[in-house]
């Protein structure tokens, strides 16, 4: 096999994922709309060719009790929880189980299967039905077919056809390796699982010791990061493990061939075959821990909350190596039926499991829902519905007949505007007024920007719509310059009261679109002053979210550790766990939907406008900051001055050849482009003396697309 060019150069600043932003990658092409197709089907339909797949089993993988709705469930809930709301990313809003490393995760072992089940169905839908839509579809109908009730479904998730370079999915080089803490506990930046490829933690316990309490903190750890607290964690573990069973008939390191993708070609994307006995049925091997954990594996009762609390359990090694609980008491041990229906077999609990009655809150929770079986349920049924559609944003993009009304607090909701939006020359005559305050060029720009870059392409969420800017917790983060944002809203709302004070009728403006107007007119007034006639797009209709539709908590976690656009580091960046800074500015760019030009003419434009951190002089390669030229990239890339590191920690500075004096400032951030060859090659474009228009131009492109990217109310 040939070498890239990262096999030669490893360190090389990975721009490709912004590949990804630049062009549809998969076959439908780009003037398909999923969400049309997805509304023309009838879902009753789909639900019962679903149902009769998941009751008819296949001689070639046997339905364990003759029912493949547990497995379907383990399908639907391993797609979903990848998600973590540290940066979005994962989830089933993809499908992207389809593909590696999450087709061939150890945790993912067998759903394979689940998922060559379900090919009728996808070849008898096609387009309109997409892979990531179906499985999560699938677990709801296997809830409901053995007798649980689920709060709702949304379609609407589009189709990856290619692995998200931009996921970290842990620093470890071999599967279910642990590497991944910090010194205070605490699971490294952005992962949300706790295993390298298992999706939350060891069902055995930490590092595969059957301690429960250790378990239980673990479990917190990696739920939180996926914004379940304690009642939704124990509702879907217990609802989960109500039904279907674990499979070790045997140790899979002796037994089970590789994963899919290491798989013979004549698997034709099958893994893990095993010459165990049939190698399916009863000789199934997946985790290596066998058992069930009920005496109704296909019934939704408490049969799994009385097993657990009814009975003492203790650990041993079932006939696969794996670490298991099996109960002390005689009564229980021939309890279970076999997945054949020919006899019967012993009940077990996982170290996950005892976790739950071990530790005091846990335990607290679910004795109530033993006591309280409606209780359970409900929880159950709305812990289940955000596990599966937290990852899809906004109410908005929610679509097909089973949309609940209830809209919830982690769907970011928002009010519908109940005036009249303001028109062309309420616009023109609101961007007058703001240019007339005492509100600089950069001070509004930096206030749009920090309203409408939280924006993250992962999960939907953020934005400039609901000018949550101006509520907690973002209106206290450091990167927004708390003091500074507070005098340009008082502002800005003043200007604000007064229009809205002067319309006779029902026309009024909100902050939030006041607060993107305003930085539309700062660029088109530095536009102006560099000679250039624009006009930034705008389309009315963002709307003030308040403070009861605010997740404080939840909205934490789109605080930027860094953004370079901004040239800003936050004190909590851990420099030892990241190889390059410019890899967050990256890691931003691609959160932003962004493509390397546009990433690059945004930097080169936020530069000139001076609208860096504080106010810094890092990065304003210009003697006009607040004008709209193309100084950044002409300065940078100039051969008339030489950059050396200076004595201040990641700062740089720009000496003239000839004189000696310094003339410019900057970070990594900025140096970057000029030192990566990708992105020095997209800066010669607009440094040449010839380019300005073009860069002028193509800044307001890339401005208005991050100023618009939680319009979901436009498509």
């Amino acid at each position: 096999m040939s070498q890239s060019d990262r096999d030669w150069w490893p360190e090389m600043l990975n721009v490709e994922i912004l590949d990804e932003n630049a062009r549809n990658l998969g076959p439908h092409g780009e003037a398909f709309d999923y969400g049309d197709a997805f509304q023309e089907l009838d879902l009753a339909e789909v639900k019962s060719d679903i149902e009769d797949v998941m009751t008819t089993s296949r001689e070639w993988w046997p339905a364990d009790y003759g029912h493949y709705g547990p497995l379907f469930i383990r399908m639907a809930w391993h797609s979903a929880g990848t998600y973590r709301t540290t940066d979005g990313r994962g989830g089933a809003s993809e499908g992207a189980q389809r593909l590696p490393p999450l087709n061939s995760w150890p945790d993912n072992a067998n759903l394979d299967k689940a998922r060559r089940l379900l090919e009728p169905v996808k070849q008898k839908y096609g387009r309109k039905l997409s892979w990531a839509d179906l499985i999560v579809l699938a677990g709801n109908v296997a809830i409901e077919s053995m007798g649980a009730k689920t709060f709702g479904f949304a379609g609407g998730r589009e189709d990856t056809f290619k692995p998200d370079q931009a996921v970290d999915w842990g620093p470890e080089d071999e599967w279910e390796a642990s590497e991944r803490w910090d010194e205070d506990g605490s699971l490294q930046g952005d992962l949300g699982a706790t295993v390298m490829g298992l999706i939350y933690v060891n069902p055995e316990g930490p590092d595969g010791n059957p301690d429960p309490e250790a378990s239980a903190e673990n479990i917190r750890e990696s739920f939180s990061r996926m914004a379940m607290n304690d009642e939704e964690t124990a509702a879907l573990i217990a609802g989960g493990h109500t039904f279907g069973k674990v499979h070790g008939a045997a140790d899979p390191d002796e037994h089970v061939g590789p994963e899919p993708e290491a798989a013979p070609i004549e698997n034709q994307g099958l893994g893990w075959e095993s010459d165990y006995g049939s190698g399916k049925g009863k000789d199934t091997i997946t985790s290596g821990i066998e058992g069930p954990w009920t005496s109704a594996p296909t019934e939704w009762d408490t049969g799994y909350l009385d097993n657990l609390l009814n009975y003492e359990w203790a650990a041993e090694k079932g006939p696969g190596g794996g670490w298991r609980w099996v109960p002390l008491d005689e009564d229980l041990r021939t309890a279970a039926p076999d997945v054949e229906g020919d006899d019967t077999v012993t009940p077990m609990m996982l170290t996950t499991d005892i976790a739950l009655k071990r530790d005091p809150d846990y335990r607290e929770i679910i004795e109530r829902y033993q006591d309280n079986p409606m209780e359970f349920g409900i929880n159950f049924a709305r812990a289940w519905y955000k596990l599966t559609h937290r990852d899809m944003g906004p109410p908005e993009r929610f679509l097909g007949p089973e949309v609940p009304d209830e809209e919830m607090i982690w769907q970011d909701p928002l009010p519908n505007a109940d005036y009249e939006l303001i028109n062309d020359e309420d616009a023109a005559d609101l961007k007058n007024a703001i240019l007339a305050t005492d509100l600089s060029v950069q001070q509004l720009v930096k206030t749009a920007w920090a309203s409408a870059s939280t924006y993250r392409d992962s999960d939907k969420r953020g934005g400039a719509n609901g000018a949550r800017v101006r509520l907690e917790p973002q209106r206290s983060w450091a990167v927004n310059e708390p003091e500074k944002l507070t005098a340009a809203l008082r502002t800005l709302e003043e200007v604000q009261e007064e229009f809205n004070a002067s319309q006779s009728d029902d026309v009024r403006v909100s902050l939030a679109d006041l607060i993107v107007l305003g930085g539309h007119a700062a660029v088109e007034q530095a536009a102006a002053d560099a000679g250039y006639d624009v006009e930034v797009p705008f389309e009315p209709g963002r709307v003030d979210a308040t403070a009861g539709e605010t997740d404080v908590e939840s909205f934490e976690a789109l605080r930027p550790k860094a953004d370079g656009f901004r040239n800003y580091i936050g004190d909590d960046v851990d420099a030892a766990n990241v190889d390059v800074v410019e890899e967050l500015l990256v890691d931003k760019a691609e959160l932003l939907d962004l493509t390397a030009s546009e990433m690059t003419v945004l930097v080169g434009g936020l530069r000139s406008l001076g609208a860096t951190h504080g106010d810094s002089d890092l990065g304003v390669f210009t003697d006009e900051p607040g004008t709209l030229t193309n100084d950044f990239f002409q300065n940078l890339l100039t051969m008339d001055i030489e950059w050396e590191r200076s004595d201040e920690d990641d700062v740089y500075i720009a000496r003239d050849h000839k004189t000696g004096e310094v003339e410019w400032r900057g970070t990594r951030f900025d140096l970057v482009f000029g030192s990566n060859s990708r992105l020095r090659a997209i800066g010669d474009v607009y440094a040449a003396d010839n380019a300005e228009e073009k860069f002028v131009r193509d800044f307001v492109d890339a401005w208005s697309k991050v100023m618009t990217l939680d319009r979901f109310d436009l498509e």
